[in-house]
């Protein structure tokens, strides 16, 4: 008896998630899973960034997990890019809780947890400027000041302290994105055509859906660095 209750649970409890998963369009994008992407914190936090993301107005196109080559010949992950009329829009998703420190111009930022547990972790807005060097790289110079950094953070967490001066450096939970980012296209210029939007979708497409190679070869390169 205990088995069926346990499995009635799981069927709803996952079964309102499956339908708003395949609602979207964030496996065709990312190559993940309904499983894979509710079972892994980062496939999650990136799924639901996603999800924000895909109900805004307009022409746009969304891409994720872009593996982009460095000039070391290593590799680093894009986790959300956003290429839109005002700008292209990169994202670096954190789906962290507890209470979160940082400053911009720090190497690390702290995560502590209601244990007095703490854990140092790289400064996301300093990953995220590696993440546009690298787009930089592969598309041109034409296309530098077209570039706008989003960190977001699971609304799970508190941002207790976070020091940001930088204009085009945004840090924010995931429940103030929408808001966020309708407020900058408004005000914003635009920059690129449908075409042009097009055009870079297919520059960059073939480092998505990179193989298991690929990413062994990323994680690798990751813990050694460590």
């Amino acid at each position: 008896m205990f088995i069926v209750f346990f499995l009635l649970g799981m069927f709803f409890f996952l079964f309102p998630k499956y339908l708003q998963f395949k609602g979207t369009n964030y496996q065709k994008a990312s190559g993940n899973t309904f499983l894979r992407t509710l079972f892994n914190t980062g496939n999650y936090g990136e799924y639901l960034t996603f999800s924000k993301l895909e109900k805004l107005p307009g022409h746009y196109r969304l891409m994720t997990n872009l593996y982009l080559p460095k000039k070391d010949g290593s590799t680093t992950e894009v986790d959300l890019i956003m290429l839109h009329e005002t700008g292209l829009y990169v994202f670096e998703s954190k789906n962290f809780s507890g209470w979160i420190f940082g400053d911009e111009k720090n190497k690390h930022w702290m995560q502590t947890f209601p244990n007095k547990r703490k854990e140092k972790f790289f400064n996301p807005i300093w990953q995220n400027k590696a993440h546009i060097n690298a787009l930089k790289t592969v598309l041109g110079t034409e296309y530098d000041r077209f570039f706008k950094s989003y960190i977001i953070f699971s609304e799970r967490c508190t941002l207790k302290k976070i020091n940001v001066t930088s204009s085009n450096e945004k840090v924010m939970k995931r429940n103030n994105l929408i808001t966020t980012i309708k407020k900058e296209i408004s005000n914003s210029e635009k920059l690129l055509t449908r075409q042009d939007m097009d055009q870079l979708f297919f520059k960059l497409n073939k480092y998505t859906h990179a193989d298991s190679s690929v990413k062994d070869a990323h994680v690798r390169q990751i813990q050694l660095k460590k």
